[in-house]
C-alpha cells in the first residue's frame, strides 16, 4: 500500500477543490476536457484528492512570479492510477502536470517527459540522495519531488525522563535510558516499558514499509536487487523478519492486523510508549490526547548497515501529450523554488533538505531534524522499480508478514515469498 494512501487513512489533509486563479477550475472525475492550448499561461494539475494542499501556496506564488495560473484536477487516490493509465495510453491528456506516487513511477516512466534542466547540480545537492536515485529513469529526471516522508522514532519522552525508570532501566540492562539507536537498544526499551497496562511498542503486520526498513538496515536491497533478482530470501530479509517479530511480546495482541491509523490511536491513546510513525503524525497529535506535549523524537533506528528508512514521496511530472510543455516546467520550477511553503500545509511537508532545515529548529519541528537524518541515512532506499511492486505488496508482502506475526516460522515464510514474487514477474 502506498504511503499516500495510507496516509490518507489517518490524517485530515483536506479535500475542497479551490480555483487558484480565477479560471474554470476542474474538481473531481470530470475535470477539464483537455489541455490548455499551446504556449497558453494555464495550466492544469492533476493531483490525489486533497494533496493539493501541498501546491496551493506554491500555485498562488506562482502566478506572481512566472504568470502562470492553475486549475487544480483532484481524484482520490484509487481512482487516480486508472484515470492515468486511460489518458497516456490514449494520447489525450486532460493534464499538463500530474502528482505521482513514487510507486507509479516505473508504470508511467514511457508516457512523461525529461526535466533534466530542473535538476541543475544545485538542485541535486538540496535533494535526498534516495529520491534523486528514483527521480533518474533511463538517464533522465523525469519527476520533481513535491514532497517525501520517513518513518522515525516517536517515543514517550515523560517516561523516558522519569528518575525511577532511567535508575531500574539503569539496573537491569547496564546503560542508560535514551531514545534508542540500535535494533537491541529498541528491543530493551520495549520489553522495560510493556508492564501495568501498557506497551513498549506495536508491530503493524498488515503494512510492509516498516519491516522493508529494517531489511534496509540489515545491509539487502529489499526484496529485488538492481538486477531485478528476488532476494526476499537472503540472510537480511531473515534478520529484519526474526527482529520485528520478536517485538510483538512487547506489543498489543493481534498485531496481524494492526496497520498505520490503529498503531497511531495506540500511541496517542498512550498505550504504547514507542513507535516507528511517519514524521508528518507528530505535528497532528490532538491537543486532548494524554501524549500531548510529552513526545520525543529521534531518527529511525540503525542496524548493522546504518540508518535506513523507506522515503514516500510523490513527484510532478509533465506528460508527453501535453500542448503546454513550457508552462508546466515553469510550474514546476515554481514548485521547486518555493518548496518550503508546503510546511506551512495541513500535512505539513517538503522534499528540499533547505526547507526541512528552515524549519527544524522552530518550536513544534522537533520532528524534522530525525527526518532529515533518517532521509539522509546510509541505508535508506527508495522501493524497487517495478511496475508489479503494488501487487507483490498486496498479495505477497502483507499476507507473509500477518503469517510471520501470528507465529508463523520466517524462513518458510520467505522462500515461499520468493517463488510467489517470481511467478508474477514473469
Amino acid at each position: 500500500m502506498s504511503t499516500r494512501k495510507t496516509i490518507n487513512r489517518f490524517a485530515t489533509i483536506g479535500g475542497i477543490c479551490t480555483a487558484v486563479a480565477l479560471v474554470a477550475t476542474g474538481c473531481g472525475a470530470g475535470g477539464p476536457t483537455s489541455t490548455g492550448s499551446a504556449g497558453t499561461s494555464t495550466v492544469n494539475v492533476l493531483v490525489e484528492a486533497g494533496g493539493h494542499a501541498e501546491l496551493t501556496g506554491v500555485a498562488e506564488q506562482c502566478k506572481k512570479d512566472a504568470g502562470v495560473d492553475v486549475n487544480f484536477v483532484e481524484l482520490p487516490y484509487d481512482g487516480m492510477f486508472n484515470r492515468l493509465s486511460s489518458e497516456f495510453s490514449s494520447g489525450n491528456v486532460s493534464f499538463d502536470v500530474a502528482a505521482l506516487d513514487s510507486v507509479w513511477l516505473p508504470s508511467f516512466k514511457d508516457a512523461v517527459q525529461p526535466i533534466d534542466e530542473i535538476f541543475t547540480d544545485e538542485a541535486k545537492k538540496d535533494i535526498f540522495p534516495a529520491l534523486v536515485k528514483e527521480a533518474n529513469v533511463d538517464g533522465h529526471f523525469i519527476g520533481l519531488p513535491a514532497w517525501t516522508n520517513a518513518e522515525i522514532i516517536l517515543y514517550r519522552k515523560d517516561l523516558f525522563e522519569d528518575t525511577k525508570n532511567k535508575a531500574d532501566f539503569q539496573a537491569k540492562y547496564g546503560y542508560e535510558l535514551t531514545a534508542p539507536t540500535t535494533w537491541k537498544q529498541y528491543q530493551d526499551i520495549a520489553e522495560f516499558f510493556t508492564k501495568d497496562g501498557m506497551y513498549g511498542t506495536d508491530v503493524k503486520g498488515a503494512v510492509e514499509t516498516e519491516w522493508l526498513a529494517h531489511v534496509l538496515q540489515a545491509g539487502s536491497p529489499m526484496v529485488l536487487d538492481e538486477d531485478n533478482k528476488v532476494v526476499i530470501d537472503n540472510d537480511a530479509h531473515k534478520e529484519a523478519l526474526d527482529f520485528y517479530v520478536s517485538l510483538s511480546k512487547s506489543a498489543p495482541s493481534g498485531a496481524a492486523q494492526v496497520d498505520w491509523a490503529a498503531a497511531q490511536n495506540l500511541f496517542n491513546q498512550g498505550k504504547t510508549a514507542m513507535t516507528r510513525f511517519w514524521a508528518h503524525a507528530y505535528r497532528q497529535i490532538p491537543k486532548d490526547s494524554p501524549v500531548a506535549g510529552k513526545v520525543g523524537t529521534a531518527p529511525m533506528i540503525a542496524g548493522s548497515a546504518g540508518i535506513g528508512g523507506v522515503p514516500g514521496p510523490w513527484y510532478l511530472t509533465v506528460p508527453k501529450a501535453t500542448k503546454n510543455t513550457e508552462a508546466a516546467k515553469k510550474f514546476i520550477k515554481c514548485a521547486y523554488d518555493n518548496n518550503s511553503m508546503g510546511i506551512e500545509s495541513s500535512l505539513g511537508l517538503a522534499s528540499r533538505i533547505s526547507a526541512f532545515e528552515k524549519y527544524q529548529d522552530k518550536e513544534g519541528y522537533e520532528s524534522f531534524g530525525p527526518l532529515i537524518e533518517t532521509l539522509n541515512g546510509k541505508a535508506t532506499a527508495t522501493r524497487p522499480a517495478t511496475e508489479k511492486w503494488q501487487q507483490i505488496v498486496d498479495t505477497v508482502l502483507v499476507p507473509m508478514l500477518q503469517k510471520a506475526v501470528a507465529g508463523g516460522d520466517s524462513a518458510t515464510l520467505l522462500a515461499d515469498a520468493k517463488k510467489q514474487i517470481e511467478d508474477l514477474l514473469k
